[in-house]
Parts: structure tokens; sequence; C-alpha cells
């Protein structure tokens, strides 16, 4: 089989492996704010953030994205694909190591990438064109298509609202609906589960087997270098206490400020303030399709009418018009695909949307609306479609908890006097959202969908097409035919595209502004 190599490991100078071991013990220690409580700890199993963030700490990724979102090899040594452009041999770096001290091999790998597939969006539609997985040898990973596909090594690189992180065989074996009770990663830092304490403290120690790449850290790939001997999460839900802490110096970097806090730190010479991502987030409404209310579209397409952004956005980032943008499209505003297409079906019309919800067919039943008291990146949202279903005549009860309960409770299927649920809202950030290949929340997916569970095969048939598009132009189409049906069927709403702060001491560089907080190539100076 004649093959083209694609990719190459890069010859850069050499990365420094560890941080000199001469400095005080609190010198050595980053201590962290994470946005929200840890609760899984799981990043395939679930999509919430803090989970996500964890897994950037302990495991690592065949291939990432770059600032430019362009794949390149991490774990990897590099690939090639046959002239027919349906296999691919995926060549792994040597001296890999999982924190047990096993060496990673092929044969993790492969169950590694299945599992990730069966669970995140992106992943779920690619995999439909693999014919099979297998590993040749311990550094060969062998991946045939049923037919090419161009976007494959990108999918994986990019992931989705979750990420291929790469995990011991036997752990990426576990059914990928069920919570795995191993967190042996092969990245820069290990998990102690020793000092897990849920709500309140989670620990992170370097690891000293890992191999950092040779190329310079820029966002997920490149040498992700430990220069930190231990990372402590500290949960502090109070936005006041955790802002002050960080004044104090009694930890290193608060993950997500309160908008109104951002002028108090922005003028303390100890801090420097950041964007959390350069490329901003998208608020979501989601619905849950699986009983009444929001099993019924015309409900749906009445909330989608009362729905006003700037409403939205102003709640969430202290209406700072500089923070955010307004846009009535699936995809982001500026992004290639964010066209407004649905400006006739969301107008901000509360009367409007009041005759439509009388005209729809409800009948009254109870909508349960999920809201995270201690996550101030999502909550105002809710505090915004609470009042807005109220006016158009909804009977909607709110369910106010901290973020962990929020997103344990949001795998229930169960109907709302079960402990179900009708209603959350939640953000991505950009990246994840340029295609309707991964956009989770439109895709119709059914019962392996995101949460909310929507269906539809229409919408599934639209995505491989564009898939499987041979011009631009039959892209830029379906994508549009992609877009109408989004809002012919709301199966979310859109709120907006805002940025969120992050902070840190000023004495910490190397901080990568990139899809989240990645605690490598961060040293104190």
């Amino acid at each position: 089989m004649k093959r083209r190599t694609l990719l190459q490991a890069s010859a850069a100078a050499a990365l420094p492996t560890s941080f000199a071991i001469a400095q005080p013990a609190n010198t050595r220690t980053l201590r962290f704010i994470p946005q929200a409580n840890l609760t899984l700890l799981d990043p395939i199993f679930t999509t919430a953030q803090p989970t996500v963030n964890h897994g950037w700490a302990i495991y690592d990724l065949l291939f990432g994205v770059n600032a430019k979102l362009e794949p390149k090899p991490q774990m990897a040594e590099g690939y090639t694909v046959s002239d027919d452009g349906r296999t691919y041999l995926i060549k792994l770096r040597e001296g890999l190591k999982f924190h047990n001290g096993e060496p990673v091999r092929a044969q993790d790998c492969a169950p590694s990438l299945k599992r990730w597939a069966a669970r995140e969006t992106i992943g779920q539609t690619v995999w439909q064109y693999v014919d099979a997985c297998t590993a040749p040898d311990d550094r060969t990973l062998k991946i045939t298509l049923k037919r090419p596909i161009s976007i494959f090594i990108e999918a994986i690189a990019r992931g989705g609202a979750s990420v291929a992180f790469m995990m011991p065989e036997h752990v990426a074996n576990t059914d990928p609906f069920k919570q795995i009770n191993d967190t042996t990663g092969s990245g820069p830092y290990k998990f102690l589960p020793n000092e897990f304490v849920p709500g309140a403290h989670a620990a992170y120690a370097r690891n000293p087997d890992y191999v950092p790449r040779q190329e310079p850290a820029e966002w997920m790939v490149g040498g992700k270098v430990a220069h930190f001997d231990r990372i402590e999460w500290r949960v502090i839900p109070d936005s006041g206490t955790a802002a002050a802490a960080l004044q104090a110096g009694e930890v290193d970097w608060y993950e997500m400020v309160e908008p109104d806090l951002v002028p108090l730190l922005r003028r303390n010479p100890d801090i420097t303030i950041g964007s959390h991502n350069p490329t901003g987030y998208n608020g979501v409404l989601r619905f849950n399709h699986l009983h009444p209310p929001f099993d019924n579209v015309a409900v749906r397409r009445a909330v989608m009418m009362g729905i006003n952004q700037t409403d939205y956005m102003a709640s969430v980032t202290g209406g700072d018009t500089s923070a955010y943008l307004t846009c009535k499209s699936m995809f982001p505003c500026g992004s290639h695909y964010g066209q407004e297409v649905g400006a006739e079906a969301m107008r901000g019309d509360v009367e409007k949307a009041k005759a439509m919800l009388a005209a729809s067919g409800y009948k009254g039943e109870k909508a349960v609306l999920l809201n995270p008291t201690d996550l101030t990146t999502v909550g105002p949202f809710g505090n915004v479609t609470y009042d807005l279903l109220r006016k158009i005549g909804m009977n909607v009860e709110m369910v106010a908890t901290d973020w962990g309960t929020v997103v344990q409770r949001r795998v229930s299927r169960e109907p709302v006097e079960k402990g179900g649920w009708s209603i959350l809202h939640t953000w991505a950030p950009s990246t994840i959202r340029y295609t309707p290949v991964e956009h989770s929340q439109i895709r119709g997916l059914g019962s392996t969908a995101w949460f909310g569970w929507y269906k539809d095969d229409t919408m599934e048939v639209l995505t491989r097409r564009f898939v499987e598009a041979s011009t631009t132009e039959e892209r830029e189409a379906t994508v549009l035919e992609i877009h109408q049906r989004a809002f012919e069927m709301v199966p979310c709403i859109p709120l907006g595209t805002f940025q969120i702060r992050t902070a840190y001491r000023a004495n910490l560089q190397g901080v990568i502004s990139a899809t989240g907080p990645y605690f490598w190539n961060v040293r104190r100076v």
C-alpha cells in the first residue's frame, strides 16, 4: 500500500521537563479556584467544564489543535494515509507512559477513541465512516474508513464538548454510558484521589514520567511542561470570597471572574486580567425534548419568539456592551457560518410569544428549570428565562442549586414529577460551534444526543451531506438548510456570544489563553 506522509514530528529544541526543586514548597504549588465544583471525574461521560478541565490536567490526546485550529500531532509522532484516503496509520511517540508506569500502547488508544466517539457528537458522526480501528503493534494504530472523509483527523484533534483523551485499555473499555472509577492517565499531572473532597478540594501531582513534545506549547498541543510540583483546586462558590483570596495571595488563579469584580481586580497591580477563551462563549437555552411541555415544537417556537438576546448578554456581562455580541444564528457571530437566519423566529416579542403559546396546545404542564447558583456565567441566564416563561403564561418552577447538582440531574430522562427537568442553560466555546458537525445542541441524534435528547432524522441526513460534500458550494448550501431546520424545529435557542474574564497573580507567566485553563507551561517568576 502506497502512503503519503502528512505530519512529521518537529525538530525544535528540547524543553525542560522539571521545575527547580530548590524553591519553597508554596512556590512549587499552584493554587486554583475552578469555575464550579468538580463532581464527576470522567470527561467522556460528562461535558461539564470542570470535568473537562480536570481531564486536561491528567490526560493527553493523539492530536490537538493550535490557535489556528490546525490539527497537530501530540501523543502521535505523525500519521500516513493511503492514496485512496481510507486507511490511516498513526504512530505513537516513544516513551509515553501511564501514571501507573505502564507504557501507552496503540491497544489503549483504539478503545479510547471508540469510547469517546460513542458519546461526543462529532465523534458519533465520523465514526459512522469507520470500518475498523485496530492496533497492528504497540505503537501503530490503524483506522480504516468505509469511504474517505476529509475531516477525520481534524475531528479527533478538535474533539468537541468532550475531548478524545487517551486512557488505559481496561479503563477505555468501560461502557461509555457508565462513569469510570479509575483516573489513570498519561498527562503532565496525576490526580490524587486520596485528597479529593467534592465541593472543597482536589489535588494533582506532577507526573515525573511525562515526556513533553519538543515544540513550544500552543493551545492544546506542543511541549506540555509541568513547572509546578502540585496543583490544588480550591472550590470557593462565593465570588467575593474568591476575589479576596486572589488579592490576598492565598490563591494564584481565579478561573472565571464575575463581571462586576473585574474593575476591582484590574486596579490591583499584582493581578493580571485575561480572556478565558479568546474566541468567546456561546450561550444556549436547552430544552428537554422527551417530555411535555417541550416535546411540543409549537411550545418551543413560542419561547424562541420571546427571547431577547440583549437581556441574556447584559445579565452575564454586567451590561458591558464591549464584552458580547448578539446574533440570531446557531453558529458563532463572526464565524464563517454565523449568518442571522433566525431574525423572524426570535424577535423578543413577549406578546406574540404569549399568543403563540396559547395556540400551541400547551395544557399548563409544569416546566422545571434547572439553574446553578454558583456559576455566574450561567445562573443569570436562568433568571432571565424564568421571568420570560412566567410573562408568556407558562407554569414554571426554578430549581436553584449548585452546578454540580445540575450536572448530575441533567442526565435524568425521567419526567419532572420523578426528578427530571425541562429546561437548562449552558455555554460552549465558539471553537466547537463553528460547523454543524460539532454543534451538539442542534444535532438530532436522539438517545445518544446531548442532554435533552433531541431527535431529528432530517437534521442527521443534512449533516451527513455536509460531511460528504465535495465542493465548497455544496457545503455552503447544506449549512443554510441545516440552519433553517434548526430555527424551524428549535432544538435549542442561541443567546449570543460573550467573553469571560480570568484573573491570576501577576507573577505567573506562560498562561495559555485557549479553550480552558491549561496547567502546563505556567510558571511563577
